[in-house]
C-alpha cells in the first residue's frame, strides 16, 4: 500500500489560489512560516487487485463505476442535500487519481501487512460522514481528505507516527483523523469489555 502526497490544488487554479489564502491567514495567527498544502490518496495492491481510496467532490468526474462508498456535506451540513456541497469516498478498483503525476515525493510505501490492508479497504464505507472543512467532533482541525487517510490508517493499525508531508508542507485535518480514531477506539473499549483495545490494557 502507498500514500501520496498531491499539492493543494493541482491542476485547479481557484483550489490552489484559496489555499494559498487560508495558509498565508492560519501561518499569520500562528505566528509561523507559511507551508505548502498537502492532500492525500492511497493506493492499494492485493491480490492482483488494485484499489484507488480518496474523498474528492462529488461533481468533476464522469465516471459512471468510480468505487463511491460514502458521502457527506461541505462547508454546511444543511447544504449537502446539493451536489455542489457534497463529496463522496471512493473504494475505486482499478481506479485513478487525478494529478497523480504532480504527486511530491511520489508513491511512498505504508504497509505491506495483507491483514491490515484489508481490515483497511473494509474500514473505508465506515468513515465517519463529517462536514468537509468543518470541525464538529472538536479535534482543533478541519474534516477533509487528509483526516480519511489518518482514520483510516490508525484504525486498521498502521504505524502513523512516521507519516509525514513533504518536508516544509503541512497537510490539514491529518490530526483530526488521528484524533477521531481514537475517540471510537476509546468508545469502544467503554462499551464492550470483551474489545481488543480493552484486552490489551488488562494485559501485564
Amino acid at each position: 500500500m502507498v500514500l501520496y502526497w498531491l499539492p493543494l490544488g493541482a491542476g485547479g487554479r481557484s483550489v490552489r489560489v484559496n489555499g494559498r489564502v487560508f495558509e498565508a491567514c492560519a501561518a499569520r495567527l500562528e505566528r509561523r512560516a507559511v507551508r505548502d498544502l498537502y492532500h492525500s490518496a492511497l493506493e492499494v495492491r492485493l491480490d492482483g487487485d488494485r484499489v484507488v481510496i480518496e474523498m474528492t467532490p462529488v461533481w468533476g468526474n464522469g465516471a459512471v463505476d468510480r468505487g463511491v462508498v460514502r458521502e457527506g456535506p461541505v462547508g454546511l451540513r444543511r447544504l449537502g442535500r446539493f451536489t455542489a456541497f457534497r463529496y463522496e469516498v471512493r473504494r475505486w478498483h482499478s481506479g485513478v487519481i487525478p494529478d497523480v503525476g504532480a504527486a511530491v515525493g511520489g508513491p511512498r510505501q505504508i504497509g505491506d501487512d495483507a491483514c491490515r490492508v484489508r481490515r483497511l479497504l473494509d474500514l473505508v464505507p465506515q468513515v465517519p460522514a463529517l462536514t468537509w472543512g468543518r470541525d464538529e467532533m472538536h479535534t482543533g482541525e478541519m474534516w477533509n481528505s487528509n483526516s480519511l487517510t489518518a482514520w483510516l490508517l490508525a484504525r486498521s493499525g498502521h504505524e502513523v507516527g512516521t507519516v509525514r508531508p513533504p518536508e516544509h508542507g503541512r497537510a490539514p485535518g491529518w490530526h483530526a483523523g488521528l484524533m477521531v480514531a481514537a475517540m471510537q477506539v476509546v468508545s469502544r473499549s467503554r462499551t464492550d469489555p470483551n474489545s481488543d483495545s480493552s484486552a490489551d490494557k488488562r494485559r501485564p
